[in-house]
């Protein structure tokens, strides 16, 4: 009996020397998940008031900026063109890649053997030149 009573005191001072102390509340003992998945014991609440806003300006992706940069008209030669049917091919003479035309992209006199100067554009079937003019004349 005297152990039993001995037990209970102890078990009495030990319970008083928590609260004393004041540890260990409930809210103390709540963990919370992050937005990366990590535990904190931060509640949400405040890690939104803590959050800065983020500007579209002040984002850095790994690629420059697209700039306006004017290219220089691409040559080529007429390799082949069908009057009747109003379309061509011009062979790119650096790459002698060869790209599909139709005659209202280009000047009325054009013909096969010519060399003209050319841009590009992409359709649904693929690349198109497009502002032909003849090489040894200027806009």
């Amino acid at each position: 009996e005297k152990k039993k009573q001995a037990k209970r005191l102890e078990k009495q001072r030990s319970k008083e020397a928590r609260r004393a102390e004041g540890t260990s509340s409930f809210e103390e003992m709540i963990a919370w998940v992050d937005e990366h998945g990590n535990l904190t014991d931060v509640p949400p609440e405040e890690r939104a008031r803590k959050a800065q806003e983020v500007k579209l300006e002040d984002i850095v992706i790994s690629t420059p900026k697209k700039t306006e940069v004017e290219e220089a008209p691409l040559r080529g030669r007429v390799e082949y063109f069908n009057a009747s049917k109003g379309y061509g091919f011009i062979k790119d003479l650096a790459t002698t890649e060869k790209y599909f035309f139709h005659i209202t992209a280009a000047p009325a006199e054009i013909a096969e053997g010519r060399t003209v100067t050319f841009e590009l554009e992409r359709s649904a079937r693929g690349m198109n030149a497009t502002h032909i003019v003849f090489a040894d004349q200027k806009n």
